[in-house]
This record gives C-alpha cells, structure tokens and sequence, in this order.
C-alpha cells in the first residue's frame, strides 16, 4: 500500500525563535563570525537536544505542528463533520481510536479477501486473485503503478516493476553470511505468526512459511540489485498493450489491466525476465503455494491495521529487526499514518480548506513571481552561458507552472460509506479509493494530476517533469509567511526557498528537460563546463566546513554540490526579489531578511545523527545551509558591517556569484 514517487520533495521548516537584532559592536562582531549561532541563538538556547532524541529542528517543529493540525482537523471532523468528506475522515478517525472495537473487530476485515484465497483451487485462478488483491491496494508478485511515461512527459502509463514480497532488499534472500542468515530466521519466525493469526493450523505452519519464502526467493533471483534501480530512465521500458496477454499467458495481463481500469495502449515493463518469471510460476507451481504466499501478502500488509496482536507481530520483524526501532508510535500516530497513506488527497483537501487562508496563499504567489522575475532578469544578463542556453532557458521559465497550497486538479471523493465500526474494513475502503484514483492518472495530458507530497505536509518541491513548482498548504503558514512578521523576513525564508526550487529547473539535471518538455540536453559544452568550474568551487568552499559534533570530519562537498548550488542561488535570488520590491529598504530590514533564511536551519543533532548525514546526505548542516550562501554575498558584509577578513565575509574572489548583480544606473546630478 506504497506510492513510490518518482522525484522528491524538499521539506521546509522555520521557527518563531529568532534572535531580535541589535545594534551592538560586540553582536555585529558575532554575526560577522558565525550567522547561524548568532540569529538563531533564542532558538538554540529554549530547544535542546531532549533525551534519546537524535535531532530537533525548526524542519521538525513545523512538521509537528503540522501534524497536530490534521490531529485537530480530523477530531473535529469525528465529532461535527462538515460536509461529506469529513464524515468519512471523522468514521475513520474513529474507527482507528477506538482500540476496544479493533480488538473485537479481529481478522473480520481480512475475511473476503482469504475466502477468495482459499477458493483457489487451480492454476486459473492465481491470475485473477492477484489482479483483484492489487486492486484494494495490496501489490503482489510484482508492483503496479502510474508514473510518468519518459517518452511524453505530458502523460501518466502504467509501470510494472518489482515488487510483492515482503523484505525490502532482494539480496536478503540470497545472500549466505551469518547476520543475514539471521535476519532471514527472523523472518521465517514472523511469517509463521501471521499465517498463524490467518488461521493456519500449528502443524501446517512451518511447511506453509517455507512454500512462502521459496516463492518469494524465487521472486527475489528474477529480480534486480536495487542499486540498479535507482536512474528512472533504468525502470522505463516501454511497450505496446496488445500483446502482453499472448506473451504473459499465465497472468492475464490484459485482463489484469482492465481490472485496474486502465486502457492506454502503452505500459512499461523494465525487466521483462522477471515478469516471465512470475508468469512461468503462475503456471508451473502448485495453487497449495500461491494460497499460502497470497495468505501471507494480505496478513503482512493490512497487520498494521488490525488488532494487537497482528500490529504488536508486524512492529516485531519491521520496526524492531528491520526499522531499528525501539518502539512503535502511539495510536493516535499510527492511525494518522493509516489515513494519510491510504486518504492522504482527501485530508489534504479538507486542511487546505481549513487551514491555508486566501490572503497568506495570495502573498505566498506575489512573492514567488517576483523571484521567478528576478530570475528571468539574471538570465538574461548573465553572459557566461551561451545564446542558445539563455534562449532556452528563458522559454522554459516563462512555461514553469505555480502550484500553492493544493494540486490545481482535484480527484474524484467518491467513495463507499466507511462508518465507525471496522478499522480494518476501512483501510481496505480507503485503499481501494486510493488506487482506483492513481489509475485513473493513467492516460493522455495527465501528468499534472500528480503531486509527490500531500497538501497537509510541509514542503515545496521542483517538479522536474512537469516544468512545475509545487509549494504545499502546510508550508504557507507562520512563520514562513507570517503576516505578523516583517515582510523582508518572509523574503528571506520563503522567497529564498522558492528560488531554490525553481533554480533546479536550470542545473545539473534541470538542462536535460527543455522548454517544449522534451528530454533533451539543451546545454552546450561550453555550458557544461562553466557549471563544472562553477561546482568545483562549490565543492571546494563546502568541503572546508566541519560538521558539527564530529571533530575533524568536513562536509562531503561532491555529495551536497548540487543543493549548496541551489541554497546559494535561492539566496541570491530572493535578494534581489527584494531589493526591487523594496528599493529603499532600511538596514534593520536588510538584516530582518537574513535572519528570514538563517531562521529556516536551526537544528541540534547527536552525534550519531550528524554521523549519519555526514555519510549520506545530500545537504549541508543547518549551520552551513544559513552560512554557506551569505558568505558569498557582499551585501550580507555591508549590512552588518563585516571587516574584510572576517569568517562570514569572503574575498571577492572567493565568493561564489550565480547570479550577476544587476547594472545600477547612476543618476546625473
């Protein structure tokens, strides 16, 4: 019951804490030392690491007030629901609480599903089983889903891809060393408890769970190394509908796609070795193993959602042995999960109705074009890229499509009644919903029909395939844009994350997409190498910086190049946004924008944490994310008074400047 997505979101936070600006030598000598520390100094003070935690951040306290609202949002909707997408959010909610009815409520919810299951008494009926399980949101023997066709990036088709067993790595069941041996009992162990719990018979169930993993080992040597997967253009393979039911007799496949209700004539299919593999299993296995891996894939899927016993089972094996976690989230938090993987659009739909107010999203829209503005000022003035990649770049920012606050198109809310009396039933209700909704993505100009993140989670994203900046209700709220807040402030937080975004559209991987939306690289050499030399700094500048709490270990420069790229040319974006908005802007609002960017970072980690994103993230620490870019300008030396050799006021020729400062007119006297 997964959605994997095809490009990520960039999630945002800010805090309320920022440290009040004066005029003391003493405080400018600070800010001039390290930005960071200084402006967020309240905030780093009143929010300490607390105990057993690995980090807080202001990233975090915005994702957790944002939780608290679909909380608030969803408890209204239980007790007075307006309007008839609440009341199935509110029979839900309920639903879920009520841990009494959970408990009596059992295995029932799983009942229809097994009885299909246990039916299956010939080969004939694996391919329709498996078609229908896919349809109420459970993917077995493989995965089917809606995604971009890389071939016309204006529509949605079909992907088969790898998928339906139930460890998330294919090597666990090939590889022979003694922790993976174990893991693999493990394994073994919890499967046997969820075919227990489905009704198998004690003496049946060490043979059933080994037909269980013999299948899915299988599966697992047809399938490919997840390091493989990781390029799109690796997962696309396109290929015509008409003939997949003569090539992949065994599984039906056109039947299987009408049952999704999807009628395009175009799928992909990637590997299509492992697809004949599942085909040739369908037809040579016997139905007593398909019954069992079926059994299992349903009690493995939906244990989350039944009584304690299944969830206390499930928490065991992926929480504990798999996770690394301690322990599982309280109820309220599971079920919330429950709801947004299963009802995410439709909360989203019902936060934004609450909670984005017009005026907020109209300032959020005024400032985004004024830095989409700035943006087609610099481009057009800056001479170190080629005509030709000017040109096109201009084309494609003048087509790049806004989205505040919800998607632009909204689904279909129609859905059976859910009531309050089976939570389990319910998540099967919901997830049928959700995948009839993501097939229905499959077809002609649809591809705009999707958003990565749900309007109720805090981010704003560069949609790369749709040319598309995606900004969500969660994010337009206080302090991002405060209306209590200077308005310089909002500037330099949203403005400056807003220029982040859309500046990928022109990178390292935005030059591969073209203002007609083709794939197509539209850089020259010459381009190409500027941006090289570009990022060689870059990395260069960053890979100097330590990461805080570990001694003597440097930011990873090659690995954060390309967010560092887009933080410092945000920056510099929202600056000049401002500076024409705001022409005679007094120094306390040069300073007040800032603290607006350095306001967005501060966070406190363990050193386990920091370990952690030293080794594998893709961005900067908060420290460096606030200093990084205003080191590199000029103006933040001005505003505070900074001596030339101070640590946040770089050389001239140190300073990384994406974006050419515009020509000033000098008037005549």
């Amino acid at each position: 019951m997964t959605l994997r997505p095809l490009f990520c979101a960039l999630v945002i936070g800010l805090t309320a804490g920022l440290a009040s600006p004066s005029a003391g030598a003493q405080e400018a000598a600070d800010a001039c030392t390290d930005f960071h520390g200084f402006a967020n100094a309240g905030w780093l003070m009143a929010n300490p690491l607390p105990a057993g935690a690995d980090t807080i951040s202001a990233l975090g306290q915005l994702e957790t007030r944002a939780r608290q609202e679909q909380i608030d949002l969803l408890n209204s909707a239980m007790q007075a629901p307006q309007g008839p997408i609440q009341q199935l959010l509110g029979d839900f909610w309920a639903s879920g609480l009520n841990e009494a009815g959970v408990e009596a409520d059992g295995a029932q919810p799983l009942a229809p599903l097994l009885d299909r299951i246990v039916a299956i008494k010939r080969s004939k009926s694996i391919a329709p089983a498996i078609a229908a399980l896919h349809q109420v949101g459970i993917p077995v023997a493989f995965h089917f889903g809606a995604d971009i066709d890389l071939a016309d990036l204006s529509r949605h088709i079909g992907y088969f891809s790898q998928g339906g067993v139930g460890l998330p790595d294919p090597a666990y069941y090939l590889r022979t060393d003694e922790p993976t041996q174990a893991v693999m009992g493990q394994y073994r162990a919890y499967i046997e408890k969820i075919l227990a719990l489905t009704g198998v018979k004690d003496k049946e169930l060490a043979k059933q769970a080994q037909l269980v993993i013999d299948l899915e080992t299988r599966l697992a040597k047809a399938s490919r190394p997840l390091a493989e997967l990781r390029d799109p253009r690796s997962n696309y393979g396109a290929v015509d509908t008409a003939g997949l039911a003569a090539q992949y007799p065994n599984l039906e496949l056109d039947k299987f796609l009408e049952a999704q209700g999807v009628s395009m004539p175009t799928v992909s299919i990637a590997s299509p070795t492992r697809l004949a593999e599942v085909d040739r299993l369908v037809g040579e296995l016997k139905p007593e193993q398909w019954r069992a891996y079926l059994r299992w894939r349903v009690g493995d899927s939906m244990a989350p959602y039944l009584a304690k016993a299944w969830r206390d089972a499930h928490f065991d094996f992926h929480g504990r042995v798999i996770a690394g976690a301690s322990a599982p989230p309280a109820r309220e938090q599971q079920v919330l999960d429950a709801i947004n993987q299963a009802a995410g659009p439709m909360l989203g739909h019902e936060y934004a109705a609450r909670f984005l107010k017009p005026e907020t999203r109209a300032e959020a829209m005024r400032i985004t074009g004024q830095v989409r503005s700035a943006l087609a000022d610099s481009l057009a003035r800056d001479t170190r890229i080629s005509e030709q990649a000017r040109a096109e770049a201009s084309a494609k920012l003048a087509k790049m499509k806004i989205e505040l606050g919800v998607p632009a198109r909204d689904l279909d809310f129609t859905i059976q009644p859910m009531g309050r009396g089976s939570f389990g039933g319910n998540m099967l209700i919901a997830s049928t919903w959700r995948h009839r909704e993501e097939m229905r993505r499959i077809g002609e100009n649809n591809a705009d029909r999707r958003w990565d993140v749900l309007p109720q989670q805090p981010a704003l994203t560069y949609d790369l395939a749709q040319n598309r900046l995606i900004v969500t209700a969660a994010a337009l709220q206080a302090p991002l844009l405060d209306p209590l807040a200077q308005t310089a402030t909002r500037y330099g937080s949203f403005g400056a994350l807003v220029g982040h975004e859309i500046s990928h559209g022109f990178d390292s991987r935005g030059h591969h997409i073209a203002a007609d939306s083709e794939i197509r690289d539209w850089w020259t050499p010459q381009d190409a190498s500027t941006w090289e030399t570009l990022g060689y700094r870059v990395v260069g500048q960053y890979g100097g910086f330590d990461v805080p709490m570990l001694n003597g270990t440097k930011v990873n420069g090659v690995a954060t190049r390309d967010e560092n790229i887009a933080d410092i040319a945000g920056v510099q974006l929202a600056w000049e946004a401002f500076n024409k908005a705001a022409p005679e802007a007094d120094k306390k609002s040069k300073e007040a924008f800032f603290e607006g960017w350095a306001g967005l970072w501060p966070q406190h980690m363990s050193a386990a944490a920091a370990a952690q994103l030293a080794a594998h993230g893709v961005h900067a620490p908060g420290k460096w994310r606030t200093n990084g870019p205003l080191m590199n300008m000029a103006a933040f030396g001005t505003t505070y008074g900074c001596k030339a050799n101070a640590p946040m006021q770089l050389k001239a020729d140190e300073r990384v400047v994406l974006r050419p400062e515009p020509v000033v007119e000098k008037r005549k006297k």
